[in-house]
Order: structure tokens, then sequence, then C-alpha cells
């Protein structure tokens, strides 16, 4: 282990001297090495001996763990073999740095207060204390921090946005895929059509499918299901669409007719109004 790192002092721990670490606090450390009157930088290994430290700098009673003295947490050398130092050393808990001659002026008439200024400050007499225009801040600088406190919050407000539209998408998604379950791709689609102004074109599956629902339920029930938002093409789309058609003159409903389950099918009247479909369109969408 080295020596002190005091000037013109050799101890060590090889003649019985208790060597003490420079603390890591940069103040304390600052302390010790003006005490120290060196000019360096303190490394891990550099170390100041006990005779460098007075008496009360040590615990009276506390030891270190090889049975040696004790620092007290604030323990500042004092005690170094030099000439008089440019500066007292400092014992108390802040720096003494040494005070550099004042440039002599010519015709101060201020007293002994050599550091005054020469001109006294205009109205320093009648108000000390500065106006609250000084301390105002630039009224640019706070029309853009306003800017960016609304920008900011716009920006909350569309992320906060895209988040719920993520989770409705989502919904969507759910929703679309268990329609698929019982719904063709037709039908999906006829479900974001306004009911009055319908443009779907039925695919094949969808019309057999409408005709074993009519055929089931009957005209009455057919257009209940249609009333309720069922997306199903109207009757008179499922006439024109039927492949095979024998056309009969009786007195008979379409009710009836089909509830005798022979095939047969009289002149569609059912009226146009209320059925929610542009059949007229739809059946030369079809044909063409």
């Amino acid at each position: 282990m080295g020596g002190c790192s005091a000037p013109n002092c050799s101890n060590s721990t090889n003649t019985g001297k208790q060597l003490f670490r420079f603390p890591k606090d940069p103040v304390r450390k600052k302390k010790w090495v003006m005490n120290s009157r060196r000019d360096f930088e303190p490394t891990p290994h550099s170390r100041l001996c006990q005779d460098h430290f007075e008496q009360s700098q040590f615990e009276e009673i506390a030891r270190s763990s090889a049975g040696g003295k004790k620092l007290k947490p604030n323990a500042i050398p004092t005690l170094f073999s030099i000439g008089d130092p440019p500066y007292p050393a400092v014992t108390a808990p802040y720096i003494l740095l040494p005070m550099k001659p004042e440039p002599v002026e010519k015709e101060l008439n201020f007293g002994d207060h050599g550091y005054a200024r020469r001109n006294p400050l205009t109205g320093l007499g009648e108000d000390t204390d500065r106006t609250d225009e000084d301390h105002q801040p630039c009224s640019h600088c706070q029309l853009l921090k306003k800017q960016l406190e609304e920008e900011m919050q716009h920006t909350a407000r569309l992320q906060k946005e895209a988040e719920e539209m993520k989770k409705r998408l989502y919904r969507l998604d759910r929703i679309e895929k268990g329609l698929q379950n019982f719904l063709y791709e037709d039908q999906i689609r006829a479900l974001s059509l306004t009911k009055r102004s319908r443009r779907a074109v039925w695919s094949p599956e969808t019309i057999l499918k409408a005709q074993k629902i009519r055929s089931a339920v009957g005209t009455k029930g057919y257009e209940f299901l249609r009333e309720l938002g069922y997306p199903l093409p109207s009757y008179r789309t499922l006439c024109n669409r039927l492949e095979t058609k024998i056309m009969v003159t009786t007195d008979m409903s379409c009710e009836m007719l089909a509830e005798l389950g022979l095939g047969l099918m009289a002149p569609c009247d059912t009226p146009t109004e209320g059925v929610g479909d542009n059949d007229e369109e739809e059946l030369m969408g079809v044909l063409s």
C-alpha cells in the first residue's frame, strides 16, 4: 500500500501510521485537497495519514474493522507541516477562496465599497423592487405554449378515437364471421343497404333458400321476415327468378297453392309498396 499523499510527509502503514482514503463526496474531497496544499486530482489509491487530523476529528468510541481509529463522517484534515498557506485551512463546512485584489478606480465617492458601480441605477432610491413587467414571459412564447397544449390535447383525442375504432372494427369482424354461419355473402351485403333503396343482386343459392323459406312460412310469414330486416329478395323478384314456373289461372291465392305442394304458382299480384327492393332494377341486372 502507498504512503501519505500530503507534501513533506513520508508516513505509511509500514511506519505504523493509519491511512485514510479521500472521501467520495466532491465537496469534502475538495476540502481535503485544498488543505493539503496540493494541486492534484486524488485517485482511488490516494491517502492521508492520521497525523493530519486533529483528535477531535476521530470518533471517541467507534473503531474501524481493523481496530484502528475511525474518522467522523465530516472529518477535515487541518494539520500539515508546510509554510504559511496563502489562505487559512478549511475547518468549517464551507470553502474559503482567496480574495483577488480589486482594481482601483479613480474618482470614486462611494465610501469604502470599491465594488460599487460608478453610476447608480435609475430610480434605485425610489423603488428597489423590480416591476412585474420584468418577470412577464414573452407573449409569443405564451402563444406557442398554448398552441402546443391544444395540439397535444387534439392528439390525445385522436389516439382515443383510433382505439375506439379498432375495438369497433374487431366487434364488426366478429359479427360478420357469425353471420356467415347462416347467411350468404349477398345477404350480408344487403344488410348494409338502405331498406327503401336496395340494389342487391341475389345469388342462385339465396333464391333457392328464399323459395324454401317462402314454402315453409307462406307469403305473409315471408313478408314479415323481410319487414324484420332479414335479407331476402322481394316476392316479385323471387317469382321472376324461379327457373321452373307454371302459370295457372285460378281464384286460389298463392298461399293456398303453396300449401298444396304441387309446384304451381299463380300470377304474382303482391303490391310492390312497402317491399323495400327495387325489383325492376334487380330484374334488369339479372337479364343483362
